[in-house]
């Protein structure tokens, strides 16, 4: 309550008397604290969480939401750059080179790097309304804040009433909370790493890459020490040493003081933070990108052995924005979303396809069945010709491919009214190549339209998170 009300959310009493409660079911989310909001997914998840847990409440089930604040990761290239989409194209804003790698993001300052940013941002969104906006984004992101301080007011500001309780993961009361399921993991780190061990076989043998790449005598934790954190590693019965630091071998004993004394030093890594979190929170619902859904059949085990009972988990949804006119524009091309969104030469050889201009087909079938004709006379002849027999047809065919892929593009772009709108769409969906809500940092919605655009997300967005849902602010 104290901290969201620093954050200044509206309802931070309400919903941290609502968290207290043991009847009141928990809907959690997270991210990072990315610079400027980090990509629209960050605050469409943030929303979503909300939704869900309102969605509970509509159902007769008392629920709040949290969003956790991912401060403890080190990754600097995810959280020290945005992408806004500038009129010339998608303009990334950095913060830099990383000062100093391995240091938890939440005990971190934005840096000198930040005016900066916020300069090559006015330059690249010009207009009175975006400037304005443009300063408000400067109250929270100075040189000298933090990230996660900058992100929470930030998304309080979008979502308003609708936030979620935010809880930042370097909370000197949530590590305290933290403190009991941290030292178990220690006291059962032979289990913790046999009951891994058997999550990575079982998957492998499925035929499923690993998503989190398997290190066998290395902990699930992360000890914060000399200005880093750095992964725990064991060694032998009783010993531990910190991978890639100074420092050596050191009883296991201290590990559990530090876990004991200092909370705030220990944190648990990708494999262990939902099962500590939800033992803490007492999870009902977890609401997860394609991603983070991707790696929990390894983390699965941990629930097991910190006997947490896992939560029911929910694909968030995902979300594109697209004004009015632009839904009125793909209309007139006489494309779905689908089409627009598949890969470029896909889309290619439909345009050229419905302006008849993909002659080069029917012909590369004939030359394909005549090059058929060749194989078996010359194999007869001799069955040595049968590798220059196929490398000859792939090359022919390889050369024939390259030069339709050619003819779709010359077909695609004859209209140029209707290519380059087309482009201009396609570029708005996917800058750079990518899914918007990959992209663009949240703080451009709000810039461009106003406070409106948080609550246009919260009304038209779905719960389905199977299919691209189009919000129009």
């Amino acid at each position: 309550a104290v901290a969201n009300r620093a954050y200044g959310h509206p309802r931070a009493d309400e919903l941290a008397r609502r968290l207290a409660d043991p009847a009141v079911e928990v809907v959690v989310a997270g991210q990072q604290p990315g610079l400027f909001g980090g990509p629209l997914y960050t605050l469409s998840k943030l929303l979503a969480a909300a939704r869900w847990a309102a969605a509970l409440e509509a159902a007769g089930r008392p629920a709040v939401a949290v969003f956790w604040v991912a401060t403890e990761d080190h990754d600097w290239h995810e959280v020290s750059r945005a992408t806004f989409p500038a009129p010339d194209g998608p303009r990334e804003l950095a913060l830099g080179d990383d000062p100093e790698p391995l240091a938890p993001v939440g005990v971190r300052t934005l840096g000198p790097g930040l005016e900066a940013a916020l300069a090559a941002l006015r330059e690249a969104m010009p207009g009175d309304r975006y400037g304005a906006w443009i300063d408000t984004l400067a109250r929270w992101y100075r040189p000298d804040a933090r990230f996660g301080e900058a992100f929470c007011r930030l998304m309080v500001e979008l979502a308003g009433e609708r936030c979620p309780l935010l809880l930042d993961a370097l909370l000197p009361a949530l590590k305290v909370a933290e403190r009991p399921h941290l030292a178990r993991l220690v006291e059962r780190r032979r289990e913790v790493e046999e009951a891994l061990a058997a999550a990575d076989d079982a998957i492998a043998r499925r035929g499923f890459p690993h998503q989190v790449n398997p290190q066998r005598g290395v902990s699930p934790l992360f000890l914060f020490a000399g200005g880093e954190r750095r992964r725990i590693a064991w060694e032998g019965d009783g010993c531990f040493e910190l991978r890639g630091g100074a420092g050596g071998r050191r009883p296991v004993g201290d590990l559990l003081a530090a876990v004991a004394e200092n909370p705030e030093v220990v944190s648990p890594g990708v494999l262990a933070r939902p099962a500590v979190e939800d033992a803490v929170l007492g999870t009902t619902l977890l609401v997860l990108g394609p991603g983070e859904t991707s790696y929990l059949p390894q983390a699965a085990p941990v629930y097991r052995v910190l006997e947490v009972a896992p939560p029911a988990v929910a694909l968030r949804p995902q979300v594109l924005v697209l004004e009015s006119h632009q839904l009125d524009r793909l209309a007139e091309t006489g494309l779905s979303l689908a089409e627009l969104l598949a890969p470029e030469e896909r889309l290619d050889a439909l345009l050229a396809e419905r302006a008849g201009s993909d002659f080069t087909a029917a012909a590369r079938q004939r030359i394909a069945a005549l090059l058929a004709e060749l194989e078996g006379p010359a194999l007869a002849l001799d069955p040595n010709l049968e590798r220059p027999y196929a490398k000859t047809r792939d090359h022919v065919t390889g050369a024939l491919d390259t030069f339709a892929g050619k003819v779709r593009s010359a077909a695609a772009r004859r209209d140029e009214v209707a290519s380059g709108r087309i482009a201009r769409l396609r570029e708005t969906a996917l800058p750079g190549g990518r899914l918007q809500e990959r992209v663009v940092a949240s703080a451009h919605f709000p810039g461009k339209y106003g406070r409106r655009f948080a609550e246009a997300v919260w009304q038209q967005m779905e719960l389905d998170g199977a299919t691209l849902q189009v919000v129009t602010p």
